[in-house]
């Protein structure tokens, strides 16, 4: 499992921050932290490019992508 940093632009607060969460959650993924201020969310993953499809499903596109 990989462990990525994404940077999302669009996170801008608390709804938007609770809104990844559940997105995130509902395709199965556990281990990931947001963070508003920085407007990243860093994850543990096998499945990036599902993770990556979400978030620009429910607008909130990924505009950086980088492997820790």
């Amino acid at each position: 499992m990989a462990t990525y940093l994404l940077k999302v632009p669009g996170i801008s607060c608390e709804h938007c921050k609770m809104r990844i969460s559940k997105a995130l959650e509902e395709i199965g993924e556990k281990k990931f932290k947001i963070s508003v201020s920085e407007r990243e969310v860093i994850i543990e993953t096998d499945n990036i490019e599902a993770v990556i499809a979400k978030l620009q499903e429910i607008d909130y596109p990924v505009e950086q992508a980088i492997i820790q």
